[in-house]
């Protein structure tokens, strides 16, 4: 049933394409239909396969309460940070933002407290309503001290894998893609290094990035890996000249590494490459090489997104120089 489904949404995309097939080259149209097939073993996680600006943020912003956790309930920071990526979609879901319910826990178990109604695997299902984002993190960890979750804890503290899988087995989500897509995320993502509990950015430099102190700067950061490159996410109250100044790059190279212009002022959520970019998205992308383009992304996002220099982005779609880019335009990135 799912395949049909499946086929019939093709179906009416293509019809869709077909009013724009002077526009679009026809290898693109053949690279969108084979990035959408994968969708029959994947569930509703598909959209969290790409790498995703929002997605960094998000780890940005909650990895210390995932680390919290894991040091008092044994959780591997990981799963918490994957299941709340999932969950959320990065924080954005109606749940997380009228109800900071980041981790999709239905009224049950007894609780007492308010709640929010929402359709799921039947209509008008009843979720927990928090307070605070930080009262729904703690939350989740009381939820799987449930005795069904107790084999888990039998588990290494970094098997991630294990975590994920058990909590399908468990009956955490009903997807039957849900471990895969847990596994997937914290792979993509590189939030298996959050397991040791320890991640300043001076133990993973060594040769490969700059030497860095540990001060105040570093204590709110996290050097981050994408593309066989490193990169930050930059905060409230960054500008370039402190990240030059922290990182011992120059800043003659920070905006040459990350294609920006010399008056460029940095925003929270920006993603700064310490290293010059790639040519071309990661391997993990190689049976999928395409990027449909989403609302308010530039071409620039999307070089950032996947560690892609901006100059070669043009050349992978045949141009010649940075063009503007619409919704629904699909752009190969490898």
């Amino acid at each position: 049933m799912l395949f049909n489904l499946l086929t019939f949404q093709l179906f009416n995309f293509s019809s869709y394409l077909c009013a724009r097939i002077m526009k679009k080259h026809i290898l693109l149209l053949l690279l969108l239909f084979a990035s959408l097939l994968p969708l029959k073993g994947v569930g509703g996680y598909a959209l969290a396969q790409r790498t995703n600006q929002a997605y960094w943020t998000y780890i940005d912003k909650y990895k210390d309460w995932a680390v919290e956790q894991m040091k008092q309930y044994h959780i591997p920071a990981s799963i918490t940070l994957a299941q709340g990526l999932l969950e959320s979609n990065a924080g954005r879901s109606r749940l997380a933002t009228q109800a900071n319910n980041h981790f999709g826990i239905k009224v049950g178990g007894g609780w007492t407290g308010p709640y929010i109604v929402q359709s799921d695997d039947r209509p008008n299902d009843r979720f927990r309503k928090y307070k605070s984002a930080r009262e729904s993190y703690i939350d989740h960890s009381k939820f799987l001290q449930q005795k069904r979750y107790q084999g888990l804890y039998r588990l290494n503290p970094t098997d991630y894998k294990g975590w994920a899988r058990g909590l399908k087995a468990a009956g955490y989500a009903t997807s039957p893609s849900y471990a895969d897509a847990l596994i997937r995320v914290i792979e993509m993502y590189n939030l298996h290094q959050f397991d040791k509990g320890k991640y300043s950015s001076s133990k993973k430099s060594q040769t490969s990035v700059p030497a860095v102190a540990a001060d105040d700067f570093f204590q709110r950061h996290v050097i981050y890996r994408n593309n066989k490159n490193y990169f930050l996410v930059v905060e409230v109250g960054d500008d370039m000249a402190t990240i030059s100044q922290k990182t011992g790059l120059s800043l003659r190279k920070l905006y040459k590494y990350n294609d920006l212009p010399r008056d460029y002022a940095p925003t929270a959520g920006d993603i700064i490459y310490l290293k010059k970019k790639r040519n071309c998205a990661s391997r993990e992308f190689r049976k999928n090489p395409i990027h449909i383009v989403e609302v308010n992304q530039s071409l620039f996002d999307i070089a950032q997104l996947y560690g892609i220099r901006l100059e070669s982005l043009c050349k992978l779609n045949n141009w010649d120089e940075p063009q503007a880019v619409q919704v629904g335009d699909i752009l190969r990135i490898r």
